[in-house]
């Protein structure tokens, strides 16, 4: 059941269209973040429990810095409960006010602490940039801290308002020169690039959409930062072939034709509400 206390109010969705992002209070438990925590250390060690490995994982042979790896739900069933968590689901389709919400895929992400390692930034980005094998910027992403954040360990800052700004120049996830990226980026007249540190405690969950400037700085801690991506879309969007991102693994995984719904097992659904008019053509399987 879902508790109706931690969904966007109305006033929280308006913010999110405003500001391309929103902040859910504390929703993953002590408990269960000490799992995820364990089971992210199996992951890196090429321990997978249910036999199968994430399209991609980060090995110790890649040295240190930033550690990103891809659909780790596939390898672990802790993991998967998260990446297809209703709760987070259900949140998702408030904000984007959506009848149904599928998973799009999942990033495990580590950023450690500074010592001896690389600065790990992650660069000013906009996820549609990568994801433009989608009809429209439908999709949005659930950030699930594992542990408290700040900026003393390169929380996540957003730039309120860039998700009305369409596609930006200067977009790179990997760029580690923030201020260079700021310099040169074609900022919309009479707009402004302000930065807002998303501090939050572990369990907390913040959301931004696909259009939404982000990225993070350093690790200045001794600490490890570690936290999931969980990346969805309403469950109408669909393959557009031909763009920038068409060699994302999403297509491949999708093997269709242009105009085909993102659907099937690689994209399940997380959350639909039950008993309303289905929004999409052709419609859902096992929705309408």
């Amino acid at each position: 059941m879902i508790k109706t206390q931690v969904l966007p109010t109305k006033e929280d969705v308006a913010f999110f269209e405003e500001n391309g992002y929103w902040v859910a209070p504390k929703i993953i438990s002590d408990e269960r973040l000490e799992l995820l925590r364990e089971r992210m250390e199996s992951i890196y060690d090429g321990k997978y429990e249910s036999g199968k490995e994430p399209f991609s994982n980060w090995k110790k042979e890649d040295g240190p810095g930033l550690r990103k790896s891809d659909n780790v739900h596939w390898a672990d069933h802790v993991y998967r409960e998260l990446a297809t968590d209703e709760m987070i689901g259900s949140i998702a389709a408030e904000l984007m006010k959506s009848n149904a919400i599928r998973l799009w895929h999942d990033q495990l992400l580590y950023k450690p602490g500074q010592l001896g390692t690389k600065t790990a930034n992650v660069g000013w980005h906009q996820d549609y940039t990568y994801w433009q094998c989608a009809d429209k910027p439908s999709l949005l992403t659930a950030w699930v801290a594992f542990d408290d954040v700040d900026l003393s360990n390169g929380c996540m800052q957003v730039v309120p308002r860039s998700n009305q700004w369409g596609l930006l120049n200067e977009n790179n996830f990997f760029e580690q020169d923030m201020k260079s990226q700021e310099k040169n980026m074609n900022i919309p007249d009479g707009e402004t690039f302000k930065q807002v540190p998303l501090v939050m405690k572990a369990g907390q969950v913040s959301f931004h959409h696909a259009l939404t400037l982000h990225g993070s700085g350093p690790n200045n801690t001794d600490k490890p930062r570690r936290s999931i991506a969980i990346h969805m879309m309403t469950a109408d969007t669909c393959y557009k072939k031909g763009e920038f991102s068409d060699g994302h693994m999403n297509v491949s995984l999708l093997n269709g034709q242009d105009g085909d719904l993102f659907a099937g097992e690689y994209f399940p659904i997380m959350f639909q509400h039950k008993g309303k008019e289905c929004s999409c053509s052709p419609c859902i399987e096992g929705y309408c």
